[in-house]
């Protein structure tokens, strides 16, 4: 696609939202994800008549989303099928629980139209960062924990390397409402996981303990990881979305801090927002948003930098667990 094209379909992104929607609610998606397809079964399908549901075509197929086979010039043999599964992918995007429809909550229209006075300092982005009234703290571990599933997936799915050799102890480090430890400590039986985090989040743990069955296996240690040492005594540590948000020496400082907890031998997993073309679009909310805040760095790093930091670090066995969410795990040295 030309950049002419794409800032075409950007000028209308309203409009494709709206054709994406009725896709969905329609099954064109899930019929276009079994297909080849032709146009009078998806016709059939939805009560839609031939020459609308032809355009209607042409548009997903504007979008890159669809191939057209028509080998006559006949409307009516025309075939379709989806370039890569869209339909799971529409209702992650566009259903009720949406990480997108968590973050357009958040006050991106106060600077809307007034990039060039943010980008300058004359005006900033209403987001307190870090939080620390109580309300700001829910708030955003609330929206944090919205994006959690693919990290759980992926942790399950990686279970015996992180955690083979239970019963042990892990510990979250900035690890939101505990969402990420209640998806994953039912799979993983003689694993009990401590979120650390600042107190005010100490409520919304406890409560996702109570609400999981997770009592005495699902905990809370109040701290600042910015201004304390990090607890002692675990067998496994985890920074989970946490590095990004910090200027590479904090975030290096915080591995170092890592390696002064664990003993030799103890592991450590990271698993961040990776700079990848996927990622990079997945988190543009947050790019776009956090323009107007200098407080947050948000910067998306490759994983090489991650491999590099923590090989440089004194942990040993750093390698990439790859799935839904990657992770990177390594052991800390002698």
């Amino acid at each position: 696609m030309t950049p002419r094209a794409l800032f075409s379909l950007l000028f209308h992104a309203d409009k494709a939202l709206d054709l994406l929607q009725a896709a969905l609610e329609l099954g064109v998606l899930d019929r276009l994800d079994a297909g080849p397809v032709g146009l009078e079964a998806l016709c059939a399908g939805t009560g839609a008549r031939p020459l609308r549901m032809y355009k209607f075509l042409d548009g997903l197929e504007s979008l890159g989303l669809v191939e057209r086979l028509q080998p006559q010039d006949a409307i009516a043999s025309s075939t379709y099928v989806s370039r890569a599964p869209l339909a799971d992918a529409a209702r992650a995007a566009l259903g009720p629980e949406s990480i997108e429809r968590d973050r357009d909550r958040y006050a991106w229209r106060e600077i809307h139209g007034r990039l060039p006075a943010v980008l300058r300092g004359a005006q900033s982005t209403p987001f307190a960062w870090p939080p620390r009234a109580p309300e700001d703290v829910a708030a955003f571990e609330t929206s944090m924990a919205a994006g959690s599933a693919p990290i759980v997936e992926a942790l399950r799915a990686h279970r015996a390397e992180v955690f083979g050799g239970a019963p042990l102890r892990w510990l979250d480090v900035g690890g939101g409402d505990g969402a990420v430890a209640a998806g994953v400590l039912p799979h993983a039986p003689g694993v009990v996981c401590d979120v650390y985090n600042l107190p005010a989040v100490e409520p919304l743990v406890r409560r996702r303990a109570a609400d999981g069955g997770l009592e005495g296996r699902l905990g809370f240690v109040a701290g600042d990881f910015l201004r304390e040492p990090l607890p002692r005594g675990y067998d496994v540590l985890s920074f989970v979305r946490v590095l990004h948000d910090w200027p590479a020496e904090t975030a290096r400082a915080l591995l170092d801090a890592a390696r002064a907890a664990l003993a030799p031998g103890a592991r450590i997993l990271v698993t961040e927002e990776l700079r990848t073309s996927d990622r990079l679009a997945l988190q543009f909310f947050w790019t776009y948003f956090l323009l107007g805040v200098d407080a947050c760095v948000s910067r998306l790093r490759e994983v090489d930098w991650y491999l590099r930091a923590l090989g440089e670090g004194g942990f040993v066995d750093v390698r990439v667990l790859e799935g839904a969410f990657d992770l990177v795990l390594a052991r800390r040295g002698e």
